[in-house]
């Protein structure tokens, strides 16, 4: 069968490639033609990536006005391109703003729509319920809780787990030691690290990596590194940590969470990755003050974190834009640390969080499920 996905950012690319993989197994035959990023390119080939994410990645009310005209080019773009191929199905990766647009255009030409990993319409904009009634084939959900609250709007979701547990299970098949890593980066293997993820969005990066790195001159026991993107420009980093200590490394963040003692985290899905992986975490999340302004309108969560929301209880501190002050920072980040008073408990929670997003393999059984739906349209 014809596959068509769509993601539109780091985190899509990752689980794209799981998926991919284990549409691979499932269809022997399988082709695919995908929206996507480097790790869906080495899974399903480069002569089938259609647009890197790297130019469609807009975050915020602000961004995507300035790029409007950029947006709705692509969209025509991604429309036509569908069409060509003539997919059995198209298979759409979070990215909801793009990707509802796509699954209107494409459930009004006759195709199939799988939604992979839902769009968060429980935090908000939850009038996008009616669009998933409406345009979308089937869903496939990777938080837990999903499953009661799309039950009660009267669509059933599919829920096998969390695609993460496959991406770290695979990783750790790689991750170097401590020593390996610090000598593979210039770093300094006996010093403790701190690890900062500032977010794969340059925004992210501009307004929260200057916070990070002064935030890093309280601790010089520590050497703070930051897990960055080389598909980003390095000027947006090195203008930042110019005159600083500070560290990159570029698409390593599995391997600089196993050698930290603990981690500051911007939002999204590197805070659930994290919790994963087992490094202690605090989040530090400021955006501009428009989209700042909206999201406090709609948005209808207490947690900003995937840790806390799916725990649905304060298991990390969150600092978001007033309260993010180099004060707070420094004793959530001391209380997390070696001794720290949070420590412990944090661990505690860590596990089971683990236990609440089952095995791994996860993907493999996403593929499967969509294979055995498509079958028997076919």
């Amino acid at each position: 069968m014809k596959y068509y996905l769509i993601a539109g950012e780091a985190s899509g690319d990752l689980h794209g490639s799981n998926l991919i993989a284990g549409l691979k197994k499932a269809d022997p035959k399988a082709v695919f033609r995908f929206w996507g990023g480097d790790k869906m390119a080495r899974e399903g080939g480069i002569d089938s990536l259609a647009k890197h994410y790297k130019s469609t990645a807009f975050f915020g009310i602000t961004q995507i006005v300035l790029n409007l005209r950029t947006i709705l080019g692509q969209l025509k773009e991604c429309k036509e391109d569908i069409l060509r191929f003539k997919p059995d199905v198209v298979i759409l990766i979070d990215y909801p703003g793009f990707n509802f647009k796509i699954a209107k255009f494409a459930h009004e030409n006759g195709l199939k729509t799988f939604y992979y990993i839902a769009p968060k319409v429980w935090a908000w904009k939850e009038w996008r319920v009616k669009l998933i009634r409406k345009y979308i084939t089937k869903l496939f959900i990777i938080f837990p809780f999903e499953v009661e609250y799309f039950k009660k709007h009267g669509i059933d979701a599919i829920y096998e787990g969390n695609p993460i547990m496959d991406a770290i299970e695979s990783a750790k098949l790689s991750i170097p030691s401590k020593k390996e890593f610090c000598e593979a980066n210039g770093l300094d293997a006996n010093a403790p690290i701190i690890a900062l993820l500032a977010g794969s969005r340059g925004s992210e990066i501009a307004y929260n990596l200057p916070f990070m790195a002064k935030l890093s001159e309280r601790f010089s026991d520590y050497q703070f590194i930051v897990g960055g993107v080389s598909w980003l420009d390095k000027s947006l980093y090195s203008k930042i940590l110019k005159g600083t200590s500070i560290k990159l490394v570029e698409d390593q963040t599995y391997s600089l969470l196993h050698s930290a003692e603990a981690a500051v985290v911007t939002s999204g899905t590197a805070t659930l990755e994290t919790a994963i992986i087992g490094t202690p975490e605090f989040i530090c999340y400021r955006i501009d003050p428009i989209s700042y302004a909206v999201a406090r309108i709609f948005v209808k969560i207490k947690f900003i974190s995937l840790v806390n929301i799916i725990m649905n209880r304060e298991v990390v501190k969150e600092l978001i834009q007033e309260d993010m002050t180099i004060d707070n920072a420094e004793r959530e980040l001391r209380a997390i640390l070696p001794n720290g008073s949070k420590l412990e408990g944090m661990k505690q929670d860590f596990s089971e969080l683990r236990g609440l997003l089952r095995d791994s393999d996860t993907s493999a059984r996403f593929a499967q499920r969509m294979y055995d739906i498509l079958s028997k349209y076919n």
